[in-house]
C-alpha cells in the first residue's frame, strides 16, 4: 500500500511522507513510553508502602495491640519511625470508620476522638479554600472516599492483598495503598498509607514537555531541510529534466541550466556533463544528417550514370561501345560499393572509438610498422618507396589508440599513393616543434591540390580525386581529420614549393 502511494509522489513529497511516518511511529512509541512511566514510578512508591503496611501489621501482632482508639493511638505514637518516609497512615475498623490517623500524632491526644471531621468535597471552591489554609492534599482527602474504596476492596478478590490507587486534588497527586489487618482468621480492620507523589507528576510533565519541544524542533528541522532540498537539489533536477525534454522535443525555448553550471557540486558537474553530452549528441545528429545528404548526393550521380549506360547497352549493337559502357557501369558500381563500405566502416569506427581507452604509445614504432607494410606492397607493385625520417629525438610518445593511429597513417599513405606516379617516393617526417609538440608530415610528389583553400580536402567527398576513383570514396581524409581531433591533434594541408602535397599533423606529447 505504502509503495503504491510513494510510487506516484515526487521526491519532495516522498521525503515528507516518509518523515511523517517516522515521526508518527516515534510519537506513538513516545506516548507508550510516557504512559508507562507513571505506573513504574507508582510501583516504586507502592513497594515502600507495602513494607510499611507489613511492618505495621507485624508490630500489631507482635505487641498484641487491642484494636481500639486509645491503644492504636499509643501504638502510632510509639512507632513514629515506621512512617517517616510517608505523609500519612490511617487505620480503619471493620465498619470503615477511622480508628487513628498519623496526622494527629503531634496534636493533643484529645484530638483522637469521634470529633474527627469528615470533609465533604462538594465543589472546587471548597478545595481551594481548604488548601489556602495551608493544609496538604492528604489532609483534605475525603475519608468517606477512603471508606468507599475500602468497602469495595473488602468485597473484591484483592482482599488480603496489597492494593494501590491514586487520587488527584487540584495540582496535588497522591498515591494510596491499602490492606486489611487480620490476626489469625479474624479481620480487625484496614490500614491506608498515603504519600504525596507530585514528583511523579513533575517527572511525567518534564518528559512530556521535552517530547513536545523535541517534536517541534524536529518538525522545524524537517521543513527547513525540505526547503533546502527542494531549492538546491530537487528544483535544479527538475530543470535538468525540463532541459532534456526540450532537447527531445527539439524546442528552442531557453532554460536556466547556465545557473547550475557554475556550481561546484554534483549538480554543477551533472549540468555541465548534460550540456556537453547534448552538444555532442546534437553534433553527431547534425553530422549524420549532413553525411546522409552528402551520401545520397554522391550515390545519385553514379546511379544516373548506371541508368543511362544500362539503357544504351540494351539498345546498342556496337561491340566497342558496349564494352566502353560496361566499363563505365563497372566503375560506377565499384564507386557505390566503396561509398557504402566506407560509410559503414565509419559508423562502426565511431561506435568502437567511444568504448576504446587511450594509452601512452610510441608514434615512431607505429610508423615503422605501417611503412613496412606499404613498402612490401607498393614498392614491388609500383616501385613506390615510403621513407621515414626523424630529427633524432628518442621520445615520440603520445596518448592515443594504437589501431586508430595506424588508420590515420594508412589513410594518408593510401591517399598519397593514389596521387603518385610509379617509382616515386613518399616521405614521412617525424619531429618536434619548439613547444615539444610532435609533428608528423606526409609528403608526396603527386600533382598537389588545385584549391587555394587546402583545408577543403578534409571535407567529405572532396572533389579533387584520382582517376581511379572507384578505389576511393572521398571519405578517407575526412575520417583522418576526425581521428586526429579525437587525439586532441590538429591537421592541415599545403602544396610543396616544387611539386606534390604536404599534410601535417601535430599531436600533444604524452608527459611522463
Amino acid at each position: 500500500m505504502i509503495s503504491k502511494i510513494l510510487k506516484n509522489l515526487s521526491i519532495l513529497k516522498k521525503f515528507l511522507f516518509i518523515n511523517f511516518l517516522i515521526f508518527l511511529i516515534i510519537s506513538i512509541l513516545t506516548v507508550i513510553y510516557v504512559r508507562s512511566i507513571q505506573p513504574s514510578l507508582i510501583k516504586n512508591k507502592s513497594t515502600n508502602h507495602f513494607k510499611i503496611i507489613d511492618n505495621t501489621v507485624g508490630h500489631l501482632k507482635r505487641l498484641n495491640i487491642d484494636f481500639n482508639r486509645s491503644d492504636i493511638r499509643n501504638f502510632f505514637l510509639s512507632t513514629k519511625f515506621l512512617f517517616q518516609t510517608i505523609d500519612r497512615a490511617i487505620i480503619f475498623d471493620n465498619n470503615f470508620d477511622v480508628v487513628s490517623d498519623t496526622n494527629s500524632l503531634d496534636l493533643d491526644p484529645r484530638s483522637f476522638s469521634n470529633t474527627i471531621e469528615v470533609i465533604e468535597m462538594n465543589n472546587i471552591d471548597d478545595k481551594k479554600n481548604i488548601l489556602a489554609d495551608g493544609e496538604s492534599s492528604q489532609e483534605v482527602i475525603n475519608n468517606n472516599f477512603l471508606s468507599k474504596e475500602l468497602e469495595q476492596y473488602s468485597k473484591s478478590k484483592n482482599l488480603g492483598k496489597h492494593f494501590t490507587f491514586t487520587n488527584e486534588i487540584l495540582d496535588e497527586f497522591t498515591v494510596i495503598s491499602i490492606k486489611n489487618i487480620s490476626i489469625g482468621n479474624k479481620n480487625l480492620g484496614f490500614i491506608a498509607v498515603l504519600e504525596n507523589a507530585n514528583d511523579i507528576q513533575i517527572a511525567i510533565n518534564e518528559r512530556k514537555n521535552f517530547v513536545i519541544r523535541t517534536a517541534l524542533i524536529i518538525v522545524v528541522v524537517i521543513f527547513i531541510f525540505s526547503y533546502v532540498l527542494n531549492r538546491y537539489f530537487l528544483k535544479p533536477i527538475m530543470n535538468l529534466v525540463y532541459y532534456t525534454q526540450l532537447i527531445k522535443e527539439k524546442s528552442n525555448k531557453q532554460t536556466n541550466i547556465e545557473l547550475y553550471k557554475n556550481r561546484n557540486d554534483e549538480i554543477g558537474y551533472l549540468s555541465k556533463s548534460m550540456e556537453e553530452m547534448t552538444t555532442q549528441l546534437q553534433k553527431r545528429i547534425n553530422t549524420a544528417e549532413n553525411f546522409s545528404k552528402d551520401l545520397v548526393h554522391e550515390i545519385r550521380n553514379p546511379l544516373a550514370s548506371l541508368k543511362s549506360a544500362s539503357e544504351i547497352i540494351s539498345e546498342s549493337e556496337n561491340k566497342e561501345q558496349r564494352n566502353k559502357l560496361i566499363k563505365i557501369v563497372s566503375h560506377d558500381v565499384e564507386r557505390i560499393e566503396r561509398l557504402i563500405t566506407d560509410y559503414s566502416q565509419m559508423l562502426k569506427d565511431e561506435v568502437a572509438i567511444s568504448s576504446e581507452k587511450m594509452i601512452k604509445i610510441d608514434l615512431e614504432n607505429i610508423l615503422n610498422s605501417v611503412v613496412d607494410d606499404f613498402n612490401s606492397i607498393y614498392n614491388t607493385k609500383r616501385g613506390i618507396k615510403v621513407n621515414l625520417r626523424t630529427n633524432g629525438s628518442k621520445n615520440y610518445e603520445i596518448y592515443g589508440i594504437e589501431n586508430r593511429i595506424e588508420q590515420i597513417v594508412a589513410n594518408l599513405l593510401d591517399n598519397s599513393v593514389s596521387f603518385s606516379q610509379d617509382n616515386q617516393k613518399i616521405n614521412i617526417h617525424l619531429s618536434k616543434d619548439k613547444n615539444n609538440k610532435i609533428k608528423l608530415n606526409v609528403v608526396d610528389n603527386g600533382r598537389g591540390f588545385k584549391e587555394n583553400e587546402t583545408n577543403k580536402i578534409f571535407n567529405r567527398f572532396y572533389s579533387n580525386r584520382p582517376d581511379k576513383f572507384g578505389e576511393h570514396s572521398g571519405l578517407g581524409l575526412n575520417i583522418v581529420k576526425n581521428l586526429v581531433e579525437l587525439h586532441n591533434g590538429t591537421i592541415s594541408a599545403r602544396n610543396n614549393e616544387d611539386k606534390g602535397a604536404n599534410i601535417e599533423i601535430i599531436f600533444p606529447e604524452a608527459k611522463s
